[in-house]
């Protein structure tokens, strides 16, 4: 089942079109992530998404209903995620949701809705934060954003850039609570960082001068698409610091491999330096295309 389904969307500010016929759908239960450069248009869909704003053309479904601008009743399916969610900071992160459930679930016990905070606490891993929230850094700030958003058990979370301004712990970790989420709802992400779509994603979309230019599972994404970039490791370390100063835009890769790209020197032209200096190479592998090579691919052409 399609949670979300957009079909000819339009969108323009002004002189500039930001959205030229924009088509997506996202599966239910898929971390879906939603890529592009800054000002392709991603945040503007986001809140098309959620009705804050009226499209020019096109349709957008949200578990097969018709999104409506304004107050629309679509949006009981959604929960959101800014990319800089506001909090109230004299409050506690469980003072916090207590007080959003009150507004999102009026009509619940308050034993079903203590139960609901302590779930969403312990999955967000803030189950043992005492403090205030005007102490919180960055990314507990995003994750307790999660746990708001989660609150009414939406079908569809919508993350706008969410790990952005973190640094790699807090995006790992917010990235785990993304990744745990995915049995209760449905994720469309934006980020820019491709690495962290390549982690947790299931589905992407290349967003790109307002249209999706390609979208499909991240393993059919990366499909008919090849590397240029081979990693290559020697016995002797003397053998490895020759062929680096030999080969033309050589660097030390991770776990101290070398690594060069066709780009610079031909696989053909590294071979036969192993053979001309006597050099034995323990591994020499191609590589498997990165979700930013094959974006960067796909923009350019």
């Amino acid at each position: 089942m399609d949670v979300l389904e957009i079909s000819g969307l339009h969108k323009r500010f002004g002189q500039k079109e930001v959205l030229k016929g924009l088509n997506l759908n996202v599966k239910e239960h898929s971390v879906y992530g939603y890529i592009g450069k800054n000002g392709a248009g991603k945040t503007t869909s986001m809140k098309l998404i959620l009705g804050l704003l009226s499209q020019d053309f096109g349709e957008i479904r949200v578990c097969g209903e018709k999104v409506a601008y304004g107050n629309t009743p679509t949006n009981r399916h959604v929960g959101y995620l800014p990319d800089v969610p506001e909090f109230y900071p004299f409050m506690t992160a469980g003072e916090y949701l207590s007080f959003c459930i009150d507004i999102a679930l009026d009509s619940e016990s308050e034993a079903r809705k203590k139960a609901r905070i302590a779930e969403l606490l312990e999955l967000v891993g803030l189950d043992k934060e005492k403090s205030r929230i005007r102490g919180f850094s960055r990314g507990m700030k995003q994750r307790l954003g999660i746990a708001q958003a989660l609150i009414g058990r939406p079908e569809l979370l919508i993350c706008d850039e969410p790990t952005s301004a973190l640094d790699p712990i807090g995006r790992k970790e917010l990235l785990e609570v993304l990744r745990a989420v995915k049995d209760e709802t449905t994720v469309l992400f934006s980020t820019h960082i491709l690495s962290d779509m390549e982690r947790i994603c299931t589905d992407v979309a290349f967003l790109n001068d307002g249209v999706v230019k390609k979208r499909g599972s991240l393993a059919e994404i990366k499909t008919g698409y090849t590397s240029d970039r081979y990693i290559v490791e020697t016995e002797r370390t003397e053998d490895f610091c020759r062929l680096l100063e030999l080969i033309p835009g050589a660097f030390m890769g991770e776990h101290n491999q070398l690594e060069f790209s066709e780009r610079e020197t031909s696989l053909e032209e590294v071979l036969g330096l192993f053979l001309r200096l006597k050099i034995r190479p323990l591994r020499i592998e191609r590589l498997e295309p990165t979700l930013e090579s094959v974006f960067l691919e796909v923009v350019e052409q």
